[in-house]
């Protein structure tokens, strides 16, 4: 299935707008994900000045076949000045809510957390009205590493699911489920006042059934926030599409999500992890975390 529907086309964006994001980045050697991983957004949030950057990259340890980030058995070692120029790029772009991403460093002993926490102290210290999401790896279940990046208190903690169970030992083979969801469970164990939040995508030959069920499994773990978005073949090389998923089912999924006790669900075709991240200042004023959690179903 290689022809992708008129849903999935994306506006051209404004390339004066794109340039001076991109200009940003190179003069601070820093990368991206919205590069690296191909996304079909990138256009649309340079636009608005944001990107989602990519730390301790942009080489991974980790071979998944559905990802455009490059793999890497022998990545470098970690530069001490990536903080810094992070928090720079962040001050320059005047963002309001920055994500941090990075690839997996499965070399690392903590998993790269070490250098998390020093990503969100600059940042802190640059830009204090900025909120911070990391969205991060699975650490390898290493609780004491979660425990140190939650310890420099992002606003946001964010850990990709990615697909359902039955489909782990395919997309991610050196992921395990049960693991990405316990490490959400722990994030609330560990903070109780962090907004939790997830992505699936779809499109890889699951049932709407096992949807659903990854989807009570990220509640179960009081997960705040989910993403639900299309999955597309980056290059010949990765996984097949197995289905062009209609934006009417994207909307069921959401309502559906909402009723079970999500407080956000951002579900569309061209959804990503970090698509309209900043939106999560809305849902930080209407649920503050002196509030009760919702309840679960």
């Amino acid at each position: 299935m290689t022809v992708k529907p008129e849903w999935l086309r994306v506006k051209a964006p404004q390339w004066e707008r794109v340039g001076a994001v991109k200009e940003i980045l190179r003069d601070l050697a820093l990368n991206t994900v919205c590069e690296e991983a191909s996304c079909p957004n990138i256009g649309e949030c340079f636009n608005h000045g944001t990107a989602t950057f990519l730390i301790m990259g942009p080489a991974c340890t980790r071979a998944c076949p559905y990802c455009d980030i490059d793999f890497e058995k022998k990545p470098k070692a970690l530069d001490p000045t990536e903080p810094d120029r992070l928090a720079e790029a962040v001050r320059r772009m005047r963002l309001n809510h920055v994500v941090v991403t990075s690839v997996n460093r499965d070399d690392l002993p903590d998993g790269g957390a070490s250098q998390f926490q020093r990503c969100i102290a600059a940042i802190r210290a640059a830009s204090p009205q900025t909120t911070i999401e990391v969205l991060i790896p699975d650490l390898c279940g290493n609780w004491d590493a979660l425990a140190e990046i939650l310890a420099a208190k992002p606003e946001v903690l964010n850990h990709n699911t990615e697909t359902i169970a039955r489909l782990y030992r395919r997309v991610r083979p050196q992921g395990d489920y049960a693991r990405s969801i316990e490490l959400l469970r722990r994030a609330k164990e560990i903070s109780s006042e962090i907004y939790t939040k997830s992505g699936l995508m779809v499109g890889l030959g699951e049932t709407d059934a096992e949807i659903e069920q990854a989807m009570r499994d990220l509640r179960s773990a009081d997960c705040d926030i989910l993403t639900l978005g299309q999955y597309l073949q980056p290059s010949p090389k990765h996984l097949p599409v197995q289905e062009f998923v209609t934006p009417d089912r994207f909307a069921v999924w959401q309502q559906w999500g909402e009723s079970i006790g999500f407080l956000q669900v951002v579900s569309s075709p061209l959804t990503r992890s970090s698509y309209h991240a900043e939106q999560v200042q809305q849902l930080m004023q209407r649920y503050p975390r002196s509030q009760s959690p919702l309840a679960l179903p």
